[in-house]
């Protein structure tokens, strides 16, 4: 008995079976993310930044205070190894400022300024309007559900 194809194997035209259920899920799990990436950029990259540097701004926003450079490395949705020159970039653009911390001149704290604030108003009804449209076809019970069972996944991954 012939195997029905899944719909990944017809995204990615894959002929043969996929060598478990394990391995279509991952796939599926990263052909999803590349998806969800692209789509967001191309909504972001709209307003003169890319989605690193606008995660920076939304972490700083978040923060509501200046924290330290490696803080925002941690808390990245795609991790970077370049958070120095990120942050250049950015600091660049006049979004964000950088300063050594009084406490402990090793550190550099990082603060979103003014003009920063302003862009992400900007885009913020823009992303939340990619959101729905992303995952808009899903019940939102089914949402929560795919949060939880994505939320698993990470959890047995640290």
């Amino acid at each position: 008995m012939e195997s029905e194809t899944s719909a990944l194997q017809r995204e990615i035209r894959q002929n043969r079976p996929f060598r478990s259920p394990g391995q279509e899920a991952s796939l599926a799990i990263l052909h999803t993310a590349d998806v969800v990436r692209r789509r967001s950029a191309a909504t972001i990259e709209r307003y003169g930044v890319t989605l690193q540097q606008y995660n920076v701004l939304r972490i700083l926003r978040g923060a509501g205070a200046p924290i330290p450079t490696l803080e925002i490395g941690e808390r990245m949705i795609e991790q970077t190894p370049g958070i120095t020159r990120l942050l250049d970039r950015i600091e660049s653009k006049g979004l964000v400022t950088r300063r050594r911390c009084p406490d402990d001149r090793r550190q550099v704290l990082c603060s979103i300024t003014p003009a920063g604030l302003e862009l992400l108003g900007r885009i913020d009804e823009v992303v939340d309007e990619s959101d729905q449209d992303l995952v808009g076809m899903l019940r939102p019970e089914e949402q929560k559900e795919l949060i939880r069972l994505l939320a698993a996944v990470r959890a047995g991954n640290e």
